[in-house]
Parts: structure tokens; C-alpha cells; sequence
């Protein structure tokens, strides 16, 4: 009778430990998938030109390294004198849209904006950006980026405007982003569904004493101590681009983006600064140590044929790697 009263404790004993250690793995692996990120990442890119073109190089990139979403820059929105507020370098759709890509409009406002005014902006962008999804077949829609370097000085009328056009967005079954700089980390949490961290313009480009405007991880630590407890979902963007600077002695002149796009004088300087890869895999390194979740959606800044071609494959797949 005690023989049997001992192994029925027993088995209870072990069916006990055996489900507990099951709650537990499970616990673990939520707190994982929360905490530590997803074991895929999101391969994004965003696409900043005032005309659409789709050649060999980009349609193989995306196929290459499995791009999922471009970020397309819709237009601007500009201030005029008599006009206010007002659109400005619309995009023009040359070709089609990769297929199967989803596609998020984004739409970049001048902070200056934010002070002239914002009665009925709202509507009137998301009026546009829907009209614009129409016009050019991008169906699917699921989602509205604004980009715009707000201030404490704006961010009051910035963020009732973010509240407004959410509202309107959210009526089409479409959510809200906003681009994030580093400075803004330190500040209030705009009203929007999620953001995107930019990882770069980091340091001043009109001083030609600094070597590293786009992305130096030593000017980002100040603001990165913010990241872990900012309170907004986060994908981050990490940059691929060249900055070609004129200088005229020290004095900054202005950056060119092409050949003859800005005039130039004997003696004056043209600085090329571009992050390195190993710049580029250290912040991203960093970000993943601060907030794993920032990474679940990798971004790369921007999608033209100089740099998508600027390192080999395996360098983009180290960047996209978890």
C-alpha cells in the first residue's frame, strides 16, 4: 500500500515538473518574440526620387535580397506666401511597380509648414495620397508615412495635424507612420500607429571638419539612451547614400547631385562622405543591443543604382541579417 501511495506521488510529482517546464518554454519564447525580435527580418527600402523608374539593377536588388516594402516618396508639402501649405516635386510613375512589393506613400512636410497653418491640411493630403493610389494602380494599400523634422516649437500643431489625418487614414482601413530623427527621441510620442527611426544625418554637413555627417555612432549615443523606453513600435533605417559637399575654403557651398546641378569655382573643394559598411553594421549592432525590436524591420536609405551597388550581395545580406 505504501509502494503504491509513493508512486502515485512520484508520477504526480513528474507530471507536474513536465507541465511546468512546458508554461515555462512557452513563457520564454513570448517573451522572446516581445523582447528580442522576430527570427525573420522585414527587408524594406525607401525610394526618394520625383520619378519612378524601375531598370535591371533595382528589380534585381529586390528579387535578390528579398525586398517586401518600398517607402515611396509621394511629394513634398512646401510653404508659399500667398498659397500657404502646398504640394511640391510630385512624384511621376514611369514605370510599374515591382510585384509583389507592398508600397508605403510617404509624404515629406516642411517643418515650416507646421507654422503657417494647418487648417485643413490633413484632408487635403490624404485626399491626394488616395487619389494618387487610384490613378497609378497601387492598390493595397495599408499604410501613410509623414516625414517631418518637428520641434518643441511645432509640435503641438504637428501632432493634432498627425491626429487628424490618422482619423481620416484609419476610415480607408489605413495606419499612420512618421519618420523619427535621433533628436526626437528625447521628446513627447506622436499619435500615430508606428515610426521609423532614422540612423543618420548624425553630425553637420556644412562643417568641413566633420568627417562623418551621416552616420557616427559616438554623436547617436547621446540620444540612443532614449530608444529603450521610447513608447511607439519602431522600424529602423540605416543608410547606403554619398553626400558630394562643395566648399569654398572652409565655407560650405552647397551638395551636389549631379555633374552640373550646382556651379562651382576654381579652388573649391568637393568632400565625398559616405558611411563605410562596417558604420553601417556597427549602428545596426547597436540598435539590436538597445531595442531588438527596432530591427525586426530593416530599411535601407535609398534604393538607386549607386548604392545598391556600392558593396557585394553578401555585404546587403549581412546588413539584413538578424
Amino acid at each position: 500500500m505504501a509502494t503504491i501511495t509513493i508512486r502515485k506521488i512520484n508520477n504526480t510529482l513528474y507530471t507536474s515538473r513536465k507541465f511546468c517546464g512546458w508554461i515555462f518554454a512557452i513563457l520564454l519564447l513570448i517573451s522572446c518574440g516581445r523582447d528580442g525580435g522576430s527570427e525573420e527580418v522585414k527587408r524594406s527600402a525607401y525610394y526618394w526620387s520625383t520619378t519612378f523608374r524601375m531598370d535591371s539593377t533595382k528589380l534585381n536588388f529586390i528579387r535578390d535580397h528579398g525586398i517586401q516594402r518600398l517607402y515611396v516618396r509621394y511629394f513634398d508639402v512646401v510653404t508659399d506666401a500667398t498659397e500657404g501649405a502646398k504640394p511640391n516635386a510630385t512624384i511621376l510613375f514611369q514605370d510599374s511597380l515591382p510585384e509583389g512589393v507592398e508600397i508605403v506613400p510617404v509624404v515629406y512636410i516642411l517643418n515650416e509648414c507646421m507654422t503657417a497653418g494647418t487648417e485643413g491640411l490633413a484632408e487635403k493630403i490624404a485626399k491626394r495620397v488616395l487619389q494618387m493610389n487610384e490613378t497609378h494602380d497601387v492598390i493595397g494599400v495599408k499604410e501613410v508615412q509623414i516625414d517631418c523634422d518637428w520641434t518643441l516649437r511645432t509640435e503641438k500643431r504637428f501632432f493634432s495635424f498627425l491626429t487628424e489625418i490618422r482619423k481620416i487614414l484609419a476610415e480607408h482601413d489605413i495606419q499612420l507612420s512618421v519618420t523619427i530623427r535621433l533628436h526626437q527621441l528625447s521628446g513627447n510620442v506622436p499619435p500615430v500607429d508606428r515610426g521609423v527611426l532614422m540612423m543618420y544625418n548624425t553630425g553637420d554637413f556644412t562643417d568641413i571638419n566633420c568627417e562623418k555627417p551621416i552616420l557616427d555612432i559616438e554623436t547617436a549615443e547621446p540620444y540612443l539612451r532614449y530608444l529603450e523606453a521610447y513608447k511607439l513600435p519602431l522600424a529602423t533605417a540605416y543608410p547606403l547614400y554619398r553626400w558630394n559637399i562643395v566648399f569654398r575654403g572652409s565655407h560650405y557651398i552647397g551638395i551636389m547631385h549631379g555633374e552640373d546641378d550646382l556651379p562651382t569655382l576654381s579652388g573649391d573643394s568637393i568632400v565625398v562622405r559616405e558611411p563605410t559598411l562596417d558604420e553601417v553594421l556597427e549602428a545596426r549592432k547597436r540598435i539590436g543591443a538597445l531595442r531588438p525590436d527596432a530591427n525586426d524591420e530593416t530599411i535601407l536609405y535609398e534604393l538607386n543604382d549607386y548604392n545598391i551597388t556600392r558593396f557585394n550581395q553578401n555585404d546587403y545580406e549581412k546588413i539584413f541579417a538578424r
